[in-house]
């Protein structure tokens, strides 16, 4: 599977379209639809942000490792600080804050 492909698989399975992604990576549509198709490759910037925004490794989306389960782990904080958008609409601190506050109270009280 080529990069184009993986980045393409992972929008499609959080169900976003190439517009949204686009938006939260600060480029263009067509450019991420050329990344999609592999007439083009990301920079290290981008690729990094693409990582970061669906939890995987650089590795993974270059094709160094084929275990599509092989994700970074995160603290909350920073699983939270990384949230840019949501549905193409921008997360502000006092969202992140409020993120933050939720998911700490639900994990304390998990069985």
């Amino acid at each position: 599977m080529d990069m184009g492909d993986r980045i393409a698989e992972l929008r499609s399975n959080a169900h976003m379209s190439q517009f949204q992604l686009a938006k939260v990576l600060g480029i263009g549509t067509s450019t991420l639809g050329m990344y999609e198709t592999n007439k083009r490759k990301p920079s290290p910037k981008v690729l990094k942000h693409i990582a970061d925004y669906f939890n995987v490794s650089t590795d993974y989306l270059l094709g160094r490792s084929n275990n599509e389960k092989e994700k970074k782990g995160l603290s909350l904080d920073e699983a939270v600080d990384s949230v840019m958008s949501f549905d193409g609409r921008p997360v502000t601190d006092h969202d992140r804050q409020m993120m933050k506050s939720l998911w700490k109270s639900y994990l304390e009280n998990k069985d």
